[in-house]
């Protein structure tokens, strides 16, 4: 597979304004950092605990939270925020201005049932992968729970290093030297170069497999979705407990009807 020096269409653009652009607006990035602080192990906090997330003082996180309740986006509890339901609509959006995720989403459900194994698709955003749309399996794989919006680290999964692998060459080697490599695993790849060459290598094969490389047990299996014109959209990944398919089946079973199943999807999307 050839090189893509496009990003994918869902993900941060390259060449942003950076902080000290005079059209950069600052109040607008500290808002929307106060509501990505809230998470999934960090669904109610304190003034003293959004401070403390966002790197701001009290006073500045007081004022971003206090405007976030008076537009909805946040509630408040005694000494407790939580993010409102209106900030659904924020992703509501994203999706809406994304029409093909529904055609994606059958896809992934139809490889679910087929094969049993959970499917999503991921879209690259700086160093992390994020999820777009998914269909669980009844197996859990991991300790977190995985849903639309889950961001994991780019380096580490097969979704991450497939999208990597379609950037250019001085796209990539720029990514790679801004990337925080962290040990996950006993079979975390953190040395840059030996990274680099895996991601090379899916970019040659088409594909990419990380074997338990972020979670001990995960083995995941990455293809790019491009539309039938051959734009990025992303990337569809089947994940799997190693201990239940081994890799043989992974590539002689499972890869084919990935493959065959992405195709026949991609040619139905402009």
């Amino acid at each position: 597979m050839s090189s893509d020096t496009q990003q994918p269409s869902l993900s941060g653009g390259e060449g942003g304004l950076s902080p000290d652009d005079r059209d950069f607006v600052t109040a607008l990035a500290s808002g929307l950092e106060v509501i990505t602080a809230f998470d999934e192990l960090h669904r109610s906090m304190t003034l003293s605990e959004v401070a403390e997330r966002t790197g701001m003082n009290r006073a500045r996180a007081r004022r971003f939270l206090l405007t976030l309740h008076s537009l909805g986006y946040v509630v408040k509890r005694h000494r407790y925020f939580e993010l409102a339901p209106k900030v659904l609509s924020l992703g509501y959006s994203f999706l809406s201005a994304n029409d093909y995720l529904g055609a994606v989403q059958q896809a992934l459900e139809e490889i679910t049932e087929a094969l049993g194994e959970s499917s999503s698709l991921g879209v690259l955003d700086g160093d992390d992968v994020v999820y777009a749309a998914r269909s669980a399996s009844k197996q859990r794989l991991m300790a977190i729970s995985l849903s639309v919006g889950t961001r994991l680290p780019a380096a580490a999964t097969s979704m991450g290093r497939m999208l990597l692998a379609c950037l250019d060459d001085e796209s990539l080697d720029a990514r790679l030297a801004g990337l925080e490599l962290k040990t996950y695993t006993s079979n975390t790849i953190t040395d840059r170069a030996r990274l680099r060459e895996r991601i090379l290598e899916a970019r040659g094969l088409g594909y990419c497999i990380v074997d338990q490389e972020l979670d001990s047990g995960l083995r995941s299996l990455a293809v790019p979705l491009r539309t039938a014109g051959g734009r990025l959209l992303g990337a569809i990944n089947l994940s799997t407990n190693a201990s239940r398919v081994d890799m043989q089946t992974l590539t002689e079973r499972f890869l084919p009807f990935l493959l065959e199943r992405r195709d026949r999807l991609a040619a139905h999307l402009s």
